[in-house]
């Protein structure tokens, strides 16, 4: 623990991990909903969600302890292979969780794995987003999709997570003499899971419509 040195607390590091750990929860809060709909089981509930984004902070403490340079989050890769597998018992990532610390610990394990052609990876990936993303879309159902209004609001929603992220990344939002300022944006904008909830939220509760639409 600790290995480089005690903790330094500063505001703009501070508010910078806070910016990408909101983008995390924004992720994190989806990635439940969509296992809940992969396993076929029911949505989970306000303290489900709760205690999920508190382990993961606590998690993040733990790894911040230890100096592993990386938080704990969810893994959206891994709501994808439940959709691809269609297994989504605890005693199997359990056991995929042994496997990933021998390979840390034994490099030679890791070195089988590292021997998996670039194309065989990138198969799996498409399989694996791909199944994400429907499973994402297929929470629409529930969606009054006849109301302009909630075609508008799904439409935008979409859109500016899809493009805004890629326009942020190609040109990063710069405010002389508030580098923390602009680096909270970047990492906000730059997610696009949090640019499609935030313009979904907002506009949820802007636009006018009738309880059904909602």
């Amino acid at each position: 623990p600790f290995q480089f040195g005690w903790p330094i607390f500063r505001a703009d590091a501070i508010l910078g991990m806070l910016a990408g750990f909101f983008a995390s929860m924004c992720e994190s809060v989806g990635d439940y909903y969509a296992c809940a709909r992969l396993v076929e089981v029911r949505p989970p509930s306000e303290r489900m969600v709760n205690v999920g984004i508190g382990m993961e902070g606590i998690g993040c403490l733990l790894a911040g302890i230890w100096g592993t340079g990386n938080g704990t989050t969810s893994y959206s890769e891994n709501v994808g292979v439940l959709g691809v597998t269609r297994v989504g018992s605890r005693h199997v990532v359990q056991c995929g969780a042994i496997l990933m610390v021998m390979m840390g610990i034994l490099g030679k394990f890791g070195g089988v794995f590292a021997t998996i052609p670039g194309p065989v990876v990138g198969g799996l990936w498409c399989a694996m987003f791909g199944m994400i993303a429907a499973v994402g879309l297929s929470s629409l159902q529930h969606v009054d999709l006849d109301s302009p209004r909630n075609l508008f609001v799904i439409g935008f929603a979409l859109f500016m997570g899809l493009t805004l992220p890629v326009e942020i990344q190609a040109h990063p939002i710069k405010f002389e003499g508030a580098p923390t300022w602009s680096s909270i944006l970047n990492v906000l904008l730059s997610t696009g899971m949090t640019v499609g909830l935030l313009c979904g939220a907002v506009l949820d509760n802007i636009i006018p419509g009738t309880d059904r639409e909602r």
